[in-house]
C-alpha cells in the first residue's frame, strides 16, 4: 500500500524534476491521466525517460531525440516495466504532463491533474506488474484526493484527442479496473 507525504510517495524513488509549476492553494484536483513513453520508441530500460524529465536528455544520444530539444516536460510518476515507480514531482504541484488539453470542456488539465506514465508504447502490451501498481497507485491517490472518482481516471487520448494517443490500445482498461477492483477489496478486507 502506499502513502503520501507532503506530497511524495513514500515508497517511490524520487527525482525531483526542475518541470513544474506550484499548484494554486484553491485547485482541487480531480483528474488521473494515464500516459505512455518509451525512448527511444519501443525500447524499455536506461535512463532517457528519467533525462528527459529532468532536463538532462543529451538529444545527440539517439537520432530520434532531435525533435526534444529544448522540451520540458514532466510527469508525477513513471512506472517501468518491473513494476518499479519514480516520482518527479510532488502531487501538489502542476507537472508538465497534458499540454494543450480539456476534461469535461475544463481546458488546462494540468491545473487539476495527475500524470502517470507508464514505460510502453501504444502498441505493446503493458506488464502485470504495471497494472498491479498503476491500480495500487490509483486506489492511494483516490483516498488522498477523492474528487478522482473512476470515471475521472483518463487516456491522454481522452483529454487531447487529436493530437495524443496514448496509452494506446494496448492499455487494457478493463484489466486495470478489475486490479483496482482487487486492491480496494485487499485493502478494505
Amino acid at each position: 500500500m502506499y502513502s503520501i507525504s507532503a506530497g511524495w510517495l513514500t515508497q517511490a524513488q524520487h527525482l525531483p524534476s526542475p518541470h513544474f509549476t506550484p499548484r494554486a492553494l484553491d485547485e482541487e484536483i480531480n483528474l488521473l491521466i494515464v500516459h505512455n513513453i518509451s525512448l527511444p520508441a519501443g525500447q524499455f530500460g536506461g535512463c532517457y525517460i528519467s533525462d528527459l524529465f529532468l532536463g538532462q536528455l543529451d538529444c545527440n544520444a539517439h537520432a530520434s531525440f532531435n525533435d526534444l530539444q529544448g522540451v520540458e516536460v514532466s510527469a508525477h510518476c513513471l512506472i517501468r516495466r518491473d513494476g518499479s515507480v519514480i516520482q518527479y514531482v510532488s502531487f501538489n504541484d502542476k507537472a508538465w504532463h497534458a499540454g494543450i488539453s480539456s476534461f469535461n470542456q475544463r481546458p488546462c488539465c494540468n491545473d487539476y491533474s495527475i500524470g502517470i506514465e507508464l514505460e510502453g508504447t501504444d502498441d505493446i502490451p503493458y506488464t502485470t506488474e504495471q497494472y498491479q501498481q498503476l491500480s495500487a497507485l490509483t486506489f492511494c491517490l483516490q483516498h488522498k484526493f477523492p474528487a478522482i472518482i473512476i470515471d475521472n481516471v483518463v487516456g491522454h487520448c481522452d483529454v487531447a484527442p487529436g493530437r495524443k494517443t496514448d496509452p494506446g490500445p494496448a492499455f487494457d482498461w478493463q484489466y486495470f479496473r478489475q486490479c483496482l477492483t482487487e486492491q480496494s477489496i485487499r485493502i478494505n478486507t
